[in-house]
């Protein structure tokens, strides 16, 4: 890519640094302020599509005269050589510009099912699926076409693998999405039929040997790659696997719901911290987040909130395993992810 960058005229040149800056600048915000990368995501995509949009303006006034982005392509008989590593994740952040529905199609997808995933995820293991679920559609998409230099565009992959990792850890989570009705659909079904519909796609290319610009096995790798590893990635989480509350969600089902949770919650107040009152001395890290739970947390949702800080900067007293929160229909409780014997609060 240096060696083309140098090519660039001055127009292209800044260009390329605007469509830089455009994909990046979500990306570090979510980072810096831990805002949802699943919203970002999206945010960066279709930044980076319009800077395309733009590139295909100013070509046909003659402002620009070569594309800037063929290096960050995944060709398959390129991608081999670890020079060319890189495109493996750069290619998710491209898109033709002549095809809208194609980044919007994502965008979609990673907005409606990323979203809520990230909720049950948290920031660090969402991003963590992302970027597997797009390495693994490039992984897939050089598998089957080994000797091709076809390039392979887009964040489909990682949209597919969002469902695959969404279906591997809360399969009866009800998201909204527009499938012949926008309403709230459990992801099993959601999950099952676009891969069902991929599966059937690829086998009228690969099985019947017709031709096709869509990438049908990188979609599939994406989803297969998520949908394994996601066990491994979600160990250890705010949410356990499998977990059925229905989905996180805006809507007035879930309002009622913190309100019944909220008239059940223990008064803090009477059971004491959670170290001290198990028999175990409270870390001086933990002080003063221990403080502002016991003092601030009339709420299901910021207990829960000051919760999850805690779990992140502590483990258990017990085994030294991670501290998750557990959302239960007397609020949350903080308990340790191996065995919930070993520490368990309130």
């Amino acid at each position: 890519m240096a060696a083309q960058f140098t090519q660039f005229s001055v127009v292209e040149s800044c260009l390329f640094v605007v469509w830089l800056l455009a994909i990046l600048w979500p990306l570090v915000y979510s980072y810096r302020h831990k805002t949802s990368f699943a919203l970002s995501m999206t945010v960066a995509l279709l930044l980076g599509y319009l800077v395309q949009v733009v590139w295909s303006l100013m070509y046909n006034f003659d402002l620009v005269s070569q594309w800037l982005w063929e290096d960050l392509w995944m060709r398959p008989s390129e991608a081999k050589s670890p020079s060319n590593w890189v495109t493996f994740v750069s290619a998710g952040f491209l898109h033709s510009q002549f095809d809208a529905t194609h980044v919007l199609s994502n965008i979609l997808v990673i907005s409606l099912v990323g979203i809520p995933l990230e909720q049950r995820l948290g920031w660090r293991r969402f991003t963590a699926i992302y970027f597997i679920s797009l390495i693994g559609g490039s992984i897939a998409w050089v598998l089957f076409n080994f000797d091709s230099s076809r390039p392979a565009l887009g964040a489909s992959g990682a949209a597919f693998g969002l469902f695959g990792a969404y279906l591997a850890g809360w399969p009866k989570d009800e998201i909204p999405f527009p499938l012949i009705l926008i309403r709230k659909w459990p992801v099993f079904y959601l999950a099952l039929i676009y891969f069902a519909l991929e599966v059937v796609r690829a086998y009228s290319i690969y099985g019947l040997d017709r031709p096709s610009d869509v990438g049908h096995m990188a979609h599939l790798g994406g989803f297969i790659l998520a949908y394994a590893v996601l066990p491994l990635v979600a160990k250890g989480g705010p949410v356990p696997l499998g977990i059925e509350d229905g989905g996180p969600s805006s809507s007035s089902e879930v309002i009622n719901r913190l309100r019944r949770i909220k008239t059940q919650m223990r008064d803090l107040s009477e059971v004491g911290n959670p170290w001290e009152s198990q028999g175990y001395e409270l870390p001086r890290n933990l002080r003063e987040p221990v403080k502002s739970l016991m003092e601030s947390s009339d709420e299901p949702e910021t207990r829960q909130a000051w919760m999850e800080h805690i779990g992140d900067m502590s483990s258990c007293p017990s085994c030294g395993s991670k501290l998750g929160v557990v959302e239960r229909s007397d609020g949350p409780h903080l308990q340790c992810s191996n065995n919930p014997e070993h520490f368990n609060w309130p």
